[in-house]
């Protein structure tokens, strides 16, 4: 059964920084796209980060210099670094993995983001 499980939400300060953590139980992990996606209160789900399975990053507008997104296909594993937060950052942020010729579509929980003084 597939899983992905976001770790490292928290409340924040702004200005401040944040890991995310997403573990993916996933059969060729290194096959797959993966993304971070957020859905701030009264917002659609955006798209903030994704990596392909070659390791090639993009970001959304609003984040770029200050998030970064990895992966460690040893680990099953995704990550998101975030710097200088701000008050707008503030989501649920969720892990998507993405094998599109497959069909296949996951997500994660999501795991919650507060950047507030």
């Amino acid at each position: 059964q597939v899983q992905l499980v976001e770790s490292g939400g928290d409340l924040v300060q702004p200005g401040g920084s944040l890991r995310l953590s997403c573990a993916a139980s996933i059969s060729n992990f290194r096959l797959y796209a993966m993304g971070w996606y957020r859905r701030a209160p009264g917002k659609q789900r955006e798209l903030v980060a994704s990596i392909t399975a070659g390791g090639t990053a993009n970001y959304a507008d609003s984040v770029k210099g200050r998030f970064t997104i990895s992966r460690d296909n040893a680990k099953n594993m995704v990550y998101l670094q975030m710097v200088s937060l701000k008050t707008e950052d503030t989501a649920v942020y969720y892990c998507n993995a993405n094998l599109g010729w497959a069909g296949h579509d996951f997500w994660g929980q999501g795991t919650q983001v507060t950047v507030s003084s």
